[in-house]
């Protein structure tokens, strides 16, 4: 077995124990024992143990996520309701609301606290790459970042919706998107206004420097550049 088909037996197996203990040690371990896989292979695959896999349900999550977009006809929709319908696919993605719950205790601990964030951010790289997203500069981080807000509320949202079908989240998730449009609304709008950008040349100069993370940035680098001039 590879060390991803491990990974997904023991997600499976863990996902019977985690309404009851969490993404514990406990689950691991009775994952470890339903599965019959080795301890040492386990630990290999998973050195944090609950914590991997966790992050691997949320993966699991993303991929699900894409794959509908793929199979999705997205050409008559407006932008913002491609972005919507997205973070939509994504929720329904998680097909056990408890296992999100218990997730959302475990990232909200501060040791794991830059896991959750990191995979949240992901999601939402996701979701603006594959939706065309092809910006390069300060903006490829607010449009993550706006939509990393947008989609961790809305996750609080549906997991204490209790709604038929879970439409009083997607009436959230809505009106998120729509405070999302206004910001890069607002942002063309200071763009375009001669009196601010003079007012503003100094730090949109600065910011104007920054640079999404490139293609062949060694891992583990800083996450974007900085342009000096040069491409």
């Amino acid at each position: 077995m590879t060390e991803t088909d491990v990974k997904d037996r023991l997600l499976d197996a863990a996902l019977m124990h985690v309404p009851f203990d969490g993404w514990s040690e406990a689950s691991f371990a009775a994952a470890i024992a339903d599965t019959g896989i080795d301890r040492t292979v386990a630990r290999a695959a998973c050195p944090r143990g609950a914590v991997d896999l966790a992050l691997a349900y949320h993966a699991r999550g993303d991929a699900i996520m894409l794959e509908r977009l793929r199979q999705t006809d997205l050409s008559s929709m407006r932008f913002r309701d491609r972005v919507a319908l997205a973070v939509r696919y994504r929720l329904e993605a998680a097909d056990d609301k408890e296992a999100v719950r218990r997730g959302t205790t475990l990232f909200s601990l501060p040791v794991y606290a830059a896991d959750g964030a990191r995979a949240i951010w992901n999601t939402c790289d996701l979701i603006w790459t594959a939706l065309g997203d092809t910006s390069d500069d300060i903006n490829w981080y607010t449009k993550r970042a706006t939509l990393s807000g947008v989609y961790g509320a809305t996750v609080l949202f549906w997991l204490g919706d209790d709604s038929l079908g879970h439409q009083a989240t997607w009436d959230f998730l809505d009106r998120r998107i729509d405070d999302v449009m206004r910001f890069e609304k607002f942002k063309a709008t200071v763009r375009d206004n001669k009196a601010l950008s003079s007012l503003l040349a100094a730090p949109l100069s600065v910011l104007g420097k920054i640079r999404a993370p490139g293609k062949g940035a060694p891992e583990g680098g800083w996450p974007g550049r900085w342009n000096n001039g040069t491409k």
